[in-house]
C-alpha cells in the first residue's frame, strides 16, 4: 500500500517513514503543500497523511484541493492543534481522521488500517490484500487471484507480481526489478527478468481479454490496465 507523508518536520515525518515501512506499507515523503499536491496529481496513492501547519500551502488548503480532484482519497491529519473547533475545521476540510501529536505509532497503524478497510477494502482481518483492477494477492494466505480465478503462482513469481501490485502504474527498470525483487545487479547478457514476465503474462494475463502485464520497449515493464 503506497502512503504519501506530507509532513516538514523531516525528525516526525522519518520516523512515520520508519514505522510504516516496518509494516508492509510504502512510505513517500513530502516536506511542503505545493511538493505533496505535485505528487498527489501526478502519482498513485492509497492515503495521505499531512500535517496542517506545512510551508508553501497549508494542510487544510491542501486537502480541499485534494478534494476536488480526488475526492476518494482517504486523508489523515495530523496536528499540534488538538482543540474541538481544530478538528471541525480539519473534517471541514475533507480530512477522513484527524490525529493530535504526539502519538503513538500503533495509534496511527490502527487508524490507517481502520480508514482503508473503510476506504476501500485493502485490509481485512486476515492481512494485507493487494488489488488492482481485478487482480487480487492475499498478503496472508498467499494466494492470488483474478476476476475470483484461483493463480497458482512459485514463489519467485509472487515476489514478482508482488512488487509489480506495490509499484502498478509505474514503469519497472530491468535493473530495478533485479535488485528489489531477486537482490541482484542485473547482466545485461541474460534475460531472466523478461523470462519470468513471460511466466507472469501466461498465468495474470492469457485467459483475459483484459491485458495489466506491458512492456515499455527500451524502458521495462508496468502493470497497468489499458
Amino acid at each position: 500500500m503506497k502512503i504519501l507523508i506530507i509532513e516538514d518536520d523531516q525528525r516526525v515525518a522519518e520516523l512515520i517513514q520508519r514505522g510504516l515501512n516496518e509494516h508492509g506499507f510504502i512510505p513517500t515523503m513530502a516536506y511542503d503543500g505545493v511538493s505533496g499536491k505535485k505528487l498527489i496529481l501526478n502519482n498513485p496513492y492509497d492515503l495521505v497523511i499531512t500535517d496542517i501547519i506545512l510551508p508553501k500551502l497549508d494542510g487544510l488548503d491542501l486537502c480541499r484541493e485534494i478534494r476536488q480532484v480526488k475526492p476518494d482519497l482517504p486523508i489523515i491529519m495530523l496536528t499540534a492543534l488538538g482543540t474541538t473547533d481544530d478538528k471541525v475545521e480539519g473534517f471541514d476540510a475533507g480530512a477522513d481522521d484527524y490525529l493530535t501529536k504526539p502519538f503513538e505509532m500503533r495509534e496511527l497503524l490502527v487508524r490507517i488500517r481502520a480508514l482503508l478497510k473503510r476506504t476501500n477494502g485493502a485490509v481485512n482481518n486476515t492481512g494485507f490484500i493487494l488489488k488492482y483492477d481485478d487482480l487480487e494477492m492475499n498478503m496472508q494466505t498467499k494466494n492470488v487471484k483474478r476476476n475470483d480465478t484461483e493463480i497458482n503462482l512459485t514463489p519467485k513469481e509472487f515476489k514478482l507480481l508482488e512488487y509489480m501490485l506495490q509499484n502498478s502504474d509505474r514503469v519497472l527498470s530491468r535493473t530495478e526489478i533485479a535488485e528489489k525483487v531477486w537482490d541482484t545487479h542485473f547482466d545485461t547478457g541474460t534475460n531472466f527478468i523478461d523470462v519470468y514476465i513471460n511466466y507472469l503474462r501466461k498465468k495474470v494475463d492469457k485467459d483475459f481479454d483484459k491485458k495489466l502485464i506491458h512492456t515499455r520497449s527500451g524502458m521495462g515493464f508496468i502493470l497497468k490496465a489499458e
